[in-house]
């Protein structure tokens, strides 16, 4: 029987968190919790803002090299990665320039897997950014697949989408709405389908747990939430993951950290 060499490794923490602005959580604690975390990889989804927007505190936080790309449009969307790790490589998007101006990928290559950080398109009120999502969606698919024809692959972040009824409060309320509609989940069990595993729930069976909570309603303190933040891995090395996480003890932000432990 072949060994699996992942089990005499340690294991690296990757996190990953939907900081729904980064100048304003820098006023509710981040620094403290990026290094509560204590990731070795920890990526960001919906900076809005520019690398020079931000003070020195957090483009620079000791220990880790950033990498930034945000949206062309101010304000908006923008993906960041923070690693200890120096990479061989690093890609910006996904080769479209209508997803890649709204800057929604970075991919990390190291040296025996892809760590792959992204903020997937919320399809919107009355499913107008439907088609885009599904196009985005398709392109990843193939991205992933590239990249896992080479080495382990981990996507991680926001993915706007609840896969199954578990994963969110209220599913039947919530059948065509964004995030929730039957479009949106085929789309996300389509990347599942083609060999990629929810770690979340190789750990997880339970329900009642979130990542997203609405700032209307006290939806967080009722835990009326969604599971839309993901790590997924490639099939074949599922067996290098060794722990996943939601960390919905740590506040800031409407949605909250998840993580992984991958050997």
């Amino acid at each position: 029987m072949k060994k699996d060499l992942s089990a005499d490794k340690p294991a690296l923490r990757l996190v990953s968190w939907n900081v729904n602005g980064l100048r304003a959580v820098l006023d509710r604690g981040f620094l403290d919790a990026f290094r509560r975390l204590d990731a070795d990889i920890f990526a960001l989804q919906e900076i809005k803002a520019f690398p020079e927007q931000l003070p020195e505190a957090a483009r620079s936080i000791p220990g880790y090299q950033a990498w930034w790309h945000p949206a062309k449009k101010k304000g908006y969307s923008g993906v960041a990665v923070f690693s200890r790790k120096e990479p061989l490589n690093v890609i910006y998007g996904l080769g479209r320039e209508d997803f890649d101006s709204e800057g929604r990928v970075l991919t990390l290559e190291l040296a025996d897997f892809y760590f792959v950080a992204a903020y997937f398109p919320n399809a919107q009120d009355g499913l107008k950014r439907l088609t885009f999502k599904l196009d985005f969606n398709r392109a990843m698919l193939a991205h992933l697949n590239h990249l896992a024809a080479e080495k382990s692959v981990l996507l991680c972040g926001d993915l706007n989408v609840a896969h199954k009824e578990i994963d969110l409060a209220n599913p039947k309320a919530n059948v065509q709405n964004p995030g929730f509609s039957p479009e949106e989940r085929a789309g996300l069990e389509e990347i599942l389908q083609a060999g990629y595993a929810d770690t979340f729930r190789l750990f997880h069976p339970e329900p009642n747990r979130y990542s997203w909570w609405s700032y209307r309603t006290a939806a967080r303190q009722r835990n009326v939430g969604w599971r839309i933040d993901y790590f997924l891995v490639d099939a074949k090395s599922q067996s290098r993951v060794r722990a996943a996480e939601i960390h919905d003890d740590i506040h800031g932000s409407d949605h909250c950290p998840v993580s992984v432990e991958f050997a």
